[in-house]
């Protein structure tokens, strides 16, 4: 969409808002409340006073805009992105984490990370690890977020992964919400205070690691991310958004860290 420079319309495209600010002298000055007939007269008036706002580029095309968001959005919708560029897929990205994600997702990689127990493919060690935190594998249904942190802290006495707690109860044991936590209007979580229209998704809710400890961080010194879930941290280190470790690293060490005996680390 592209918006007329004067008044509140918008158009679908820049020929249409031409068409319009050309009929009724909508041209503006990109800083001051002048208005034109023309646009050359508007570039004049710009030009004699200095009043060009900074423009925004597309990178694919000819067209600029005044505001980032403006530019983004016509990049988006018309895939005019060319400095992340994927060549395969011949797409483009606005940054070069959404590229990197992109390249490291199942549409390049594929699914060659198994889970150890029932053997279902994922993409990525962020991907497996979710499906045995949530005790999804058919084949490891006494697996989840508890009893793969206890594991996880029972190998990684030098805290490279896990943070250091003064206490931490080891609990599988769900909470249960009941009627009590009806307001009137919603059932209230008494923790956060979110509204649910049913008990089911209230329960659902307080039982997910929402209101959980941050048990895991970022085993980079420079980082200060802390996690929940250990497939939190491991969607974290994928990203690569701290250089802590690389994608390929995390995918090689994953099985290790979920049913291996070593000691934690990045090897």
């Amino acid at each position: 969409m592209v918006d007329c420079e004067v008044c509140t319309r918008t158009f679908v495209d820049c020929h249409a808002a031409r068409q319009h600010m050309d009929a009724i002298g909508h041209w503006g000055c990109d800083t001051c409340t002048a208005e034109y007939w023309s646009k050359a007269a508007s570039i004049q008036h710009m030009n004699a006073k200095c009043h060009w706002a900074p423009r925004f580029e597309c990178e694919a095309c000819n067209a600029d805009f005044a505001t980032q968001q403006e530019a983004r959005r016509h990049m988006d919708q018309l895939n005019h992105w060319r400095t992340h560029w994927c060549s395969d897929c011949k797409k483009g990205f606005q940054n070069e984490n959404n590229l990197r994600m992109h390249l490291n997702s199942n549409i390049h990689r594929g699914s060659n990370i198994s889970c150890p127990f029932c053997r279902r493919a994922f993409a990525t060690a962020t991907g497996v690890t979710h499906h045995l935190e949530t005790a999804s594998c058919p084949n490891a249904r006494n697996l989840n977020r508890e009893a793969i942190l206890a594991e996880i802290r029972r190998r990684d006495p030098n805290h490279l992964i896990t943070t250091k707690l003064l206490t931490y109860p080891i609990s599988s044991d769900s909470i249960e919400a009941t009627e009590h936590c009806w307001n009137g209007d919603f059932y209230e979580c008494y923790l956060c205070h979110r509204e649910f229209r049913s008990l089911g998704a209230l329960n659902q809710h307080v039982n997910s690691p929402v209101h959980k400890q941050r048990v895991y961080h970022c085993p980079s010194r420079g980082c200060s991310k802390e996690f929940v879930a250990l497939a939190g941290l491991f969607n974290h280190l994928e990203s690569e958004s701290c250089g802590a470790v690389k994608f390929d690293v995390v995918q090689r060490n994953v099985g290790g860290f979920l049913s291996g005996n070593r000691l934690i680390a990045f090897g």
